[in-house]
C-alpha cells in the first residue's frame, strides 16, 4: 500500500472526528441533535440525503454488476432512487409542515400511542440490523484497501462512525455527509479519464466488451425497475434516515430543492461506478490490467483493483476514501436513526414520560453508543447473520407504514384501527414472503405488501372510523 494513499484515508477519518467535535458545539437541544435544528438549506439537504443513501452497493456493487453482467442497465440501481427524489420533492413540503422529529412520532400524534408504538418497533429493528451491515461493508473496504486485519478495521470504523455521530447528532452527520458526498462522486469522477485513457478511449473499450453491455435493460427489466422505483419512494418516505432530512430542511421550499438536487446528484453519479465497470471489463479483454487478481479477490473488488492498476497514488486516495465515505454516510445515519427513535418514541413516551429536552437527548446518545456497539460485535463475530436481515429491512418497514404515513397527510377518514391494520399485515405479507422464499407473480415482496396493507387501511378506516375527521396532529411537549 502507497503511503501517500494510507496518509488520505487517515486524514479523512481524523476529519470526521474532527467534524463531529466541531458540530457537538452547535447542540444546545433535543432538537438541534434529532433534525439539525431545522436550520438545514436545499444544498446541505441534498448532500445529506444523496449520502445517506448512496452506500457501498450504489458504489463497489453497481460497479461489480457492470462488470459482471449486467453491462449499462447496472446504472438503473442508483438512478431509480433519483427518480423516487423526485416524487418525494411533491410530497416534500407536507413532510416539512408536520414538524415531528421521526415518524413514530408523526403516527403517534395523527392516530395514537398504540400505532406510534407498533411504529417505532418496525422502524428501529431494520435500522440496527442496516447500522451493523454498513459496519460490515465499511470493514471489508477498508482491510482490504489499506491491507489491515478485518477485525482491526471493524473497530476503526465503528469508533469513528459512532464517535462523530453522538458528538453532533443531525449537524455532525449532515456535515460530514456533506463532505463525503463529493469525495464519493469527485473521487469516482476523477477515475474515469484515468482509466480511459489507459483503455485508449470509449470506442476501444466498445470494441472488447460484449456486443449488448451498452443496452440499458439487459441485466434489469422494466418490472424489476419500477419494482425499485416503488421500493425506494415507500421506503424513503418512511426511513427515518431519509425522512428526517426533510424535517431538518429551514422551510418547505429548501426541503423541495433539495429533494431535486439530490436527484441530480443520483442521476450523474449513477453512470460512474457503471462505466468504470464495464471499463474495467475491457481493460481485462485487452490484457492491459491482470483479470486473475481481480477474480481470485471476487468482482466487487475490480474498481479497487482497477484505481491501484491506473491511478496515481493521490487519485487512488481520494477514490479509496470516497468509497469508504459511501458506506460510513449511510452507517451513520441509521445509527442516528435508531437512537432518534428510541429515545423520541420509547423512552419519553413509554418510560419515563416527564423527561427533559436534555434526558432525552442523553437517552439517545447513549442508545446509539449501545447500537454502536452491538452493530461491531455483529460485524466482528456474525458477519453470515446479518445478510437476510439487510435484504429485507427496506421492504419491512415500508410496506406497513408508507399508505397510513403518506395518506394521513392527506385523507382525514384515515383511523387509528386502520393505521394499526396496515401496519400488521403489510409487515407480517413481507416477513412471509422473504422468509418462505415465495414470489407472487415474479413481484417484489414490497409490491404485495403494499397492495394489502392499503386494502387493509381503507377498509378499516371505513368500517372504525376516526373520532374525529382531521389531518391535525395532537399537540405534544417537545
Amino acid at each position: 500500500m502507497n503511503t501517500m494513499v494510507l496518509v488520505i484515508v487517515v486524514a479523512y477519518l481524523l476529519l470526521m472526528l474532527f467534524i463531529g467535535w466541531i458540530s457537538s458545539k452547535k447542540i444546545k437541544t433535543n432538537e438541534d441533535f434529532m433534525v439539525a435544528g431545522r436550520r438545514l438549506g436545499p444544498i446541505l439537504m441534498a448532500g445529506t440525503l444523496t449520502a445517506t443513501e448512496i452506500g457501498g452497493g450504489s458504489s463497489l456493487g453497481v460497479a461489480e454488476k457492470s462488470f459482471t453482467n449486467w453491462g449499462l442497465s447496472a446504472f438503473w440501481y442508483v438512478a431509480t432512487m433519483g427518480i423516487a427524489y423526485i416524487v418525494l420533492a411533491v410530497f416534500a413540503p407536507r413532510l416539512r409542515r408536520t414538524m415531528v422529529k421521526t415518524v413514530p412520532e408523526y403516527f403517534r400524534r395523527r392516530y395514537s400511542n398504540s400505532a406510534g408504538l407498533i411504529t417505532a418497533i418496525i422502524m428501529i429493528l431494520p435500522l440496527i440490523g442496516l447500522t451493523a451491515s454498513q459496519f460490515i461493508a465499511s470493514a471489508t473496504i477498508v482491510s482490504f484497501m489499506l491491507n489491515i486485519n478485518y477485525p482491526v478495521a471493524v473497530i476503526i470504523v465503528a469508533i469513528v462512525v459512532t464517535a462523530y455521530s453522538i458528538m453532533g447528532g443531525l449537524w455532525s452527520v449532515t456535515i460530514t455527509d456533506f463532505v463525503q458526498v463529493f469525495l464519493i462522486i469527485i473521487g469516482m469522477a476523477l477515475a474515469l479519464p484515468f482509466s480511459l485513457n489507459l483503455a485508449g478511449g470509449m470506442q476501444a473499450v466498445a470494441a472488447n466488451v460484449p456486443p449488448d453491455t451498452f443496452n440499458p435493460f439487459k441485466g434489469i427489466g422494466i418490472g424489476a425497475i419500477i419494482s425499485m422505483i416503488v421500493m425506494y419512494i415507500a421506503s424513503f418516505s418512511v426511513g427515518q434516515e431519509a425522512v428526517s432530512r426533510y424535517y431538518a430542511a429551514r422551510d418547505e421550499k429548501a426541503a423541495v430543492q433539495g429533494s431535486i438536487i439530490s436527484a441530480i446528484l443520483n442521476f450523474v453519479y449513477a453512470f460512474i461506478p457503471t462505466l468504470l465497470g464495464i471499463i474495467t471489463l475491457a481493460l481485462i479483454n485487452m490484457k492491459k490490467i491482470d483479470g486473475d487478481i481481480i477474480l481470485s479477490q471476487g468482482p466487487k473488488y475490480a474498481l479497487p483493483h482497477l484505481a491501484m492498476a491506473t491511478m496515481p497514488a493521490l487519485i487512488v486516495g481520494l477514490l479509496f476514501s470516497g468509497i469508504i465515505s459511501a458506506t460510513m454516510s449511510s452507517a451513520d445515519s441509521d445509527l442516528l436513526g435508531a437512537g432518534s427513535i428510541f429515545g423520541n418514541d420509547i423512552y419519553k413516551i413509554y418510560i419515563k414520560p416527564n423527561a427533559t429536552n436534555k434526558e432525552v437527548m442523553r437517552v439517545t446518545q447513549i442508545t446509539m453508543l449501545i447500537v454502536g456497539i452491538f452493530g461491531m460485535l455483529i460485524a466482528l463475530f456474525n458477519t453470515g447473520s446479518i445478510i437476510k436481515l439487510l435484504l429485507f429491512s427496506f421492504t419491512l418497514r415500508a410496506a406497513g407504514a408508507f399508505f397510513p404515513y403518506v395518506m394521513g397527510h392527506y385523507w382525514k377518514q384515515a383511523s387509528n384501527i386502520g393505521a394499526i391494520a396496515s401496519l400488521i399485515a403489510g409487515s407480517i405479507v413481507v416477513i412471509i414472503l422473504e422468509q418462505t422464499k415465495t414470489s407472487l407473480f415474479g413481484l417484489d415482496p414490497i409490491i404485495p405488501g403494499l397492495a394489502l396493507s392499503f386494502i387493509c387501511f381503507v377498509i378499516c378506516s371505513k368500517i372504525f372510523k376516526p373520532n374525529t375527521e382531521s389531518l391535525d396532529l395532537a399537540e405534544e411537549n417537545d
